[in-house]
């Protein structure tokens, strides 16, 4: 069952939707050399250019009439993409966006953003929008993915490059409030899909932060759906939204999340959070 979302959470993600794309487009324009490499492989243009291309394919996304704008060939891998060939979609995606220039793709990036915050002004923001390897995401998760893409590839750079750079909790939690749990609550399609045989065994894990809505996510049989919280769990997380983030997207290890008090667990049975993990991923 899909959550309700609330008129000042859809205002929230709306905010740093903009504001996330404004310091995100400062912080590429001052960079002296676009070449230098951020990743073992994307150089600041490359990194700059795939958080621009996921910003036109949402503002084609949201149009009610919106043609992709990928080739037919990103159009196939997108439908039958799941969380561990995201990677390919990626640089496929690359190949075919050809443009490097910071100029041109900060200014595209900010169009899109400001077109995407235009269409969407009167909408609905539980509306379900076709996304990866045929799940459902609401139209508020589709913002707060971006923002969250926003945030981790500005953290690349900054890190690279030695600049100064923040994620702010409260924008960083929309990423879980939103985005996971709200594809966790429609469809997640193949997503998730994983070779591994589905545990028989339920595990529920209650996550918890300053600057997210208590929820209970359940894996059992191989499917993850939403419940809220009350019932018996098998762990507890506590967290601080921009250490998630930057946990689950490999930023930054397990073992310093918990040593810095980050990201807290508990609960009658954390062990069975490998098990959960294994599911429950992201890319």
């Amino acid at each position: 069952m899909a959550r309700e979302i609330s008129a000042d959470r859809w205002r929230s993600v709306r905010r740093a939707y903009r504001v996330t794309g404004a310091r995100f487009a400062e912080l590429v324009t001052g960079v002296p050399d676009p070449r230098a490499m951020v990743t073992a492989d994307w150089t600041v243009a490359d990194t700059v250019a795939h958080v621009a291309m996921i910003a036109k394919m949402y503002t084609s996304l949201v149009r009610p009439d919106g043609e992709s704008v990928l080739e037919a060939r990103g159009r196939e891998q997108v439908a039958k993409t799941t969380v561990d060939t995201v990677s390919v979609l990626n640089a496929l995606v690359l190949s075919d966006f050809p443009e490097r220039d910071i100029g041109v793709l900060v200014k595209g990036l900010l169009a899109d953003i400001d077109e995407v915050l235009r269409v969407t002004e009167d909408a609905d923001p539980a509306t379900p929008l076709g996304w990866l390897g045929d799940s459902r995401v609401p139209l508020a998760g589709v913002l707060a993915h971006l923002v969250n893409e926003l945030q981790i590839h500005g953290w690349d750079i900054a890190r690279a490059l030695k600049l100064p750079w923040t994620m702010p909790p409260e924008d960083a939690a929309l990423f879980f409030d939103l985005f996971l749990v709200g594809v966790l609550s429609n469809d997640t399609g193949h997503l998730l899909d994983t070779d591994e045989p589905p545990h028989e065994r339920r595990i529920a894990v209650a996550f918890r932060s300053a600057y997210t809505s208590p929820v209970v996510l359940v894996l059992h049989r191989g499917r993850v759906t939403v419940e809220e919280p009350g019932g018996p769990v098998d762990a507890r997380i506590s967290f601080d939204p921009p250490s998630l983030n930057l946990m689950l997207f490999h930023r930054v290890g397990k073992v310093r999340s918990a040593l810095t008090r980050k990201i807290v667990v508990g609960g009658p049975r954390p062990w069975v959070l490998p098990a959960f993990l294994r599911v429950v991923r992201l890319p």
